[in-house]
Order: structure tokens, then C-alpha cells, then sequence
């Protein structure tokens, strides 16, 4: 059996009831697996745009989880002690299909779980993103770091989106005393990932092991820092329960390992054996030159740093995707059949 479909393994409940926004999705899925595998009740909620039901399929029927279809767009009621509000599209083809819908499930999602966690006395982990830094004049980006952001490009219904969502967060925590938590996520990658997100890693991987050139933006010296997916989840994790300085955020979660796009191309060659050729292309618009955190803060409130190496994180990735392009699911995301129908 492959390492992520291992069955999940339990420990004692803690009676805690855990909402869980986009919990169909890449890291939504990951989160709901260790929630479960710590005892937990998790409510799952996800409107399967680019979520998908092979995600979470190996814990539908588990006792402790509760799968319901629905947009964060739209009010939700229900009891929690816990929300993390993970719930938005996280890469550039997802998000830019539908800018508005993106910008409404940062801001009117983040509103509903926040109103729903003023009513309960829940505490809300908010999914926010290194994009809040934009195009950073500041390397690495520590948290002080108010960003640089083209409010008015492609990408700012997702980098606008999220930096309004911490707004939302911190005014309800000021007028509404909702316990909050900020987590700034930098790139992420793992198992779960969709073929057709459009990030880096996953476009690399499908494209050596189909045997098609791998697209490089600009001259592939533009730098990424990659966290697996199980060390962020581990540190979503950590903050949520942090409790000793009341810790609000924001908190950066990201691996400080600061490696080029050509360089990871080449990895992403070597690891899968592939012949394929690297194909330069034009830079996208306001697209990132360097992004690496500063993971100082999470060092010290929480005593977490990454431990899977990119090298060890990407074979257990291309294994994935060797697995699913060998066996493809019948299911199709909304996302995918839109595309099939344009």
C-alpha cells in the first residue's frame, strides 16, 4: 500500500469538534487526515471546485468525519470548536478563472466562518499566503513585512483576497474578542496535488514523466522555497493549538530552503529519469522574482521548522503522480469540466 493511503491510526478522542473549509483539497485532505488520526470530529466542507472526493475517499465512511458540499460564499451553521478556514483556490490557473469568486470566498467566506466563530466561541486558523508579500522588495520575508502588491493585476484577486481576509481576522478579534490565527503559507507541495493546478511542482513532475517539455518562466533563476506537505499541516497544527502567549499571528510556515526554478526543473529530471527538454517562456505579470520565509517566529512561538528534504519530499510526490497518470480517477473536478467545455 502507498505511504498515503496507509490507514489512519488513532489515539485517544478529545471530543473537540473541527470544521474544516476546503477540506477536500490538496492540504484540506492532508489536515483532516491528522485531525482524525488525533481523535478528532472533523466536519468537512468543500464546494469540490478544485477539491476532490479521491482526496478524502479513504476516510468518507470513518465515524468521527462528516462530509457536506458546500461554498463558504454562502452562510453555514453549525457547532465547532475549532475552524480552519482553508477554503479558496491557491494557484494562479484556479484562481484567475474566476477572479470575482475568488475574491468572494476570501472576503464573504471569511466573514461567514468568522461570524459562525463569534456565535460558537470557536477559534479560527485563517489560511493565508506568502502572496500577501507580492513581488517582495524584502528578502527573506520575515512577518513585520507589509508586502509589495499590484492591487490592480491578475493576481490580486487572490493577494488582495487574503490580505483583506487578515483584516477580517484581526477586526473581529478586536470588536468581536473571536480567538484568531494567521498562518502565512509559502509554497506547498505533496500527494493530493491536482495535475492540473498550474504550480510549479505539479507541472514539472506531470510534464517529465508524460515525456513533454517542461515550461520555464523568464530564465529560471526566479526562486521558490518548497515545504512538504506534512510539515506545513504539522504547523497549521501547532498554531492552532498554541495557547502559552496567545499567540495571534501572523505566522510564516514555509520551508527557508530558497532553491531556482531551473535547478528544481533539473531535480524533477534527474529523480524521474525523464528526456524531457526545458522550454523558456515569457515571464507571467507580477509574477514573484525570490520568495524564502523567515521562519524565525515559528521557531520560536511554536518549535516548528520543516523536516522533509525537497529532494526526499519530491520522490514521494512523482511516486504519486506516477500512480494517478498510470490509474486515472473518473471523477472530474468542476474546474476540469469547465475546461473541457470552453
Amino acid at each position: 500500500m502507498l505511504w498515503w493511503k496507509r490507514s489512519l491510526r488513532m489515539s485517544g478522542r478529545t471530543n473537540k469538534t473541527v470544521l474544516v473549509t476546503g477540506g477536500a483539497g490538496f492540504v484540506g485532505s492532508h489536515l483532516c487526515r491528522e485531525l482524525l488520526s488525533r481523535g478528532e470530529s472533523v466536519v468537512c466542507i468543500d464546494n469540490f471546485f478544485t477539491g476532490s472526493r479521491e482526496n478524502i475517499q479513504e476516510f468518507v465512511s470513518h465515524p468521527q468525519f462528516t462530509l457536506i458540499k458546500h461554498d463558504v460564499i454562502e452562510p453555514f451553521v453549525t457547532e465547532a470548536d475549532q475552524v480552519y478556514n482553508l477554503a479558496c483556490p491557491a494557484s494562479p490557473v484556479h484562481y484567475q478563472f474566476n477572479a470575482i469568486r475568488t475574491v468572494k470566498a476570501n472576503v464573504l467566506g471569511t466573514m461567514n466562518m468568522l461570524g459562525l466563530c463569534k456565535r460558537t466561541g470557536a477559534t479560527m486558523l485563517q489560511a493565508s499566503t506568502s502572496e500577501v508579500y507580492g513581488d517582495p522588495q524584502v528578502h527573506p520575508q520575515s512577518e513585520e513585512y507589509w508586502g509589495h502588491v499590484n492591487p490592480l493585476g491578475p493576481r490580486a484577486c487572490y493577494d488582495e483576497g487574503k490580505r483583506i481576509a487578515e483584516t477580517l481576522c484581526m477586526d473581529y478579534h478586536r470588536q468581536n474578542s473571536v480567538n484568531i490565527k494567521i498562518v502565512r503559507i509559502f509554497n506547498t507541495y505533496g500527494p493530493n496535488m491536482a495535475a492540473d493546478d498550474g504550480r510549479v511542482i505539479s507541472n514539472f513532475i506531470t510534464q517529465a514523466l508524460r515525456g513533454t517539455p517542461i515550461t520555464l518562466f523568464g530564465t529560471g533563476e526566479q526562486t521558490r522555497s518548497f515545504c512538504f506537505v506534512t510539515d506545513l499541516v504539522s504547523g497549521l497544527v501547532k498554531m492552532m493549538n498554541e495557547t502559552s502567549n496567545e499567540q495571534k499571528g501572523p505566522i510564516n510556515i514555509g520551508n527557508p530552503e530558497e532553491t531556482t526554478m531551473r535547478a528544481l526543473a533539473e531535480l524533477v529530471l534527474d529523480l524521474t529519469r525523464s528526456k524531457s527538454k526545458l522550454d523558456f517562456l515569457p515571464l507571467p505579470k507580477d509574477d514573484p522574482k525570490r520568495r524564502r520565509p523567515n521562519i524565525t517566529r515559528a521557531r520560536e512561538v511554536l518549535g516548528w521548522e520543516p523536516t522533509v528534504s525537497l529532494k526526499e519530499g519530491l520522490k514521494r510526490t512523482i511516486d504519486y503522480f506516477d500512480n494517478i497518470l498510470s490509474n486515472p480517477q473518473e471523477e472530474t473536478s468542476p474546474f476540469i469540466a469547465s475546461q473541457q467545455q470552453a
